[in-house]
């Protein structure tokens, strides 16, 4: 995935995954690799969570476009590799908290969707 084109986004904007979604199925174990490798990734990168949230709804029953969906987001991390997260030694640090929320936007079961991201950091307050 080194030479891949890189995504600008880690998730398409109106991008519905759902589970019955008409696809072929992908193969579950390479899928759930992936997926815990992007958790994992998420300590790092902590603006892939929201999307890795979402694909790990399909652990149990992955199709071609929730492999797709991951996969995109692998697209997203090869384009910002070059991106972290830097905590130097100051004491002015500050604690910002972002929020967001979607009603019923769950294609499966009309659930809502709230995401909450917080930085300890004073350069991204």
């Amino acid at each position: 995935m080194i030479n891949c084109k890189a995504a600008t986004t880690p998730m398409n904007v109106n991008e519905k995954l759902q589970q019955n979604d008409g696809a072929e199925m992908a193969d579950a174990q390479q899928f759930r690799s992936l997926v815990g490798g992007l958790i994992y990734l998420t300590y790092t990168h902590p603006n892939i969570s929201y999307s890795i949230g979402v694909i790990s709804r399909f652990l149990q029953c992955p199709s071609r476009d929730h492999f797709g969906a991951a996969k995109r987001v692998m697209r997203y991390i090869a384009g910002t590799i070059e991106y972290g997260i830097w905590y130097s030694k100051v004491s002015d640090f500050k604690l910002c908290r972002f929020t967001d929320s979607d009603w019923a936007s769950s294609l499966d079961d009309k659930r809502s969707v709230s995401a909450e991201y917080a930085a300890a950091t004073s350069a991204a307050c």
